[in-house]
Formats: C-alpha cells, sequence, structure tokens
C-alpha cells in the first residue's frame, strides 16, 4: 500500500527528473575521477560556440556529452558517516566544482538500493546527500548556497540494473539551470 507521503516523494521526484532523464557517468569504486571532467559534466551553463558536428566511424552523430556523474560513495552500515575509502573521488569532485562559476549550483542526490522500506530508505538517501554535502562544503569550503542535496532512496535504479543491486547506492551529481 502506498500511502500519501509515498505518492508526494515520488511526485516530486518525478518533476524534477531533469538529471534523471540524461547521460550520466558512472565512475566505480577506486576509478579516478578527473576534475577537468568534473567540471565539464556539472556545468550546467557552457560557453556556447559555433562548431562542426563531427561523426564518428560509423557515420553517427557524436554521442550526447554528459549531464550528470555518479559515484558510488560507501556509507556505514545503517548511516551517514563517509566512508575513509570514498574520500579520493569526492576530493577530485570537489576540485572540478571549484573550476565552475561561482554562480552554478551542484545538485547533491542521494540514492539507495530496494532493500529496506520506501520511507527509511527516502529517509536515509536524503542523510547521506546531506553528509557529501557537509563533506564539500568543511572540507573543500565550497559555499554551502552553491550546493543543493535531495534524496531519491530507491525511486532512482540505474537503468537495466535489478533494484537490490548494490550499484544502486550511489550519490550522484548534476549542475542545476
Amino acid at each position: 500500500m502506498i500511502n500519501k507521503f509515498t505518492l508526494f516523494c515520488l511526485a516530486i521526484a518525478a518533476a524534477s527528473s531533469s538529471a534523471f532523464a540524461q547521460t550520466v557517468v558512472y565512475y566505480r569504486e577506486g576509478q579516478a575521477v578527473d576534475p577537468q571532467q568534473v567540471a565539464q559534466i556539472l556545468n550546467a551553463h557552457p560557453i556556447k560556440t559555433r562548431s562542426l558536428r563531427l561523426l564518428d566511424q560509423s557515420g553517427a552523430p557524436e554521442a550526447p556529452a554528459a549531464k550528470a556523474l555518479s559515484l558510488p560513495v560507501h556509507f556505514a552500515f545503517d548511516s551517514a558517516t563517509i566512508a575513509s575509502s570514498a574520500r579520493p573521488q569526492l576530493d577530485a569532485l570537489a576540485s572540478g566544482i571549484k573550476m565552475l562559476p561561482t554562480t552554478q549550483t551542484v545538485v547533491v542526490e542521494g540514492h539507495t538500493d530496494a532493500v529496506g522500506t520506501d520511507a527509511y530508505n527516502l529517509a536515509l538517501s536524503q542523510r547521506r546527500a546531506a553528509a557529501v554535502k557537509q563533506y564539500l562544503v568543511s572540507v573543500h569550503h565550497i559555499d554551502a548556497g552553491r550546493l543543493k542535496d535531495v534524496g531519491y532512496g530507491e525511486y532512482r535504479p540505474i537503468e537495466g540494473t535489478d533494484p537490490l543491486a548494490p550499484e544502486n547506492r550511489r550519490v550522484q551529481f548534476h549542475g542545476e539551470q
């Protein structure tokens, strides 16, 4: 049975799904994060230039540029405490955010797998997104006003994965226009 709160959260998630429908770069645990690439992906207002559209070897246009990136940020069980193994990727992400214009807002999205109740996962994902935001603010001195944290719980699994898959436990970032 779905309660009113769950329906409300689903409506909010559907209404704010701009990054959900976009191309996302998924990093694996321990994979190096390039701050230049982070800045390019998160810049919602890139400088527009006139250019030719190149075709790849097959004659098809290039794939659309990524508009979001996803990190497998690990947390202690049933906690919003960031594991030390996640810090190098978050540090590189922070370097990329610092390259953006100071007016650029970055959305920090918390996601969970489908283990547990809807309400629990929604609250946990929000706490984890807030913890990542707090890390970026306290350790890297990024202005808190530039970061917006939101939790989606289990409602936005990675396309093509089992909702119970551990890959769905992630923190995703995108620039807000």
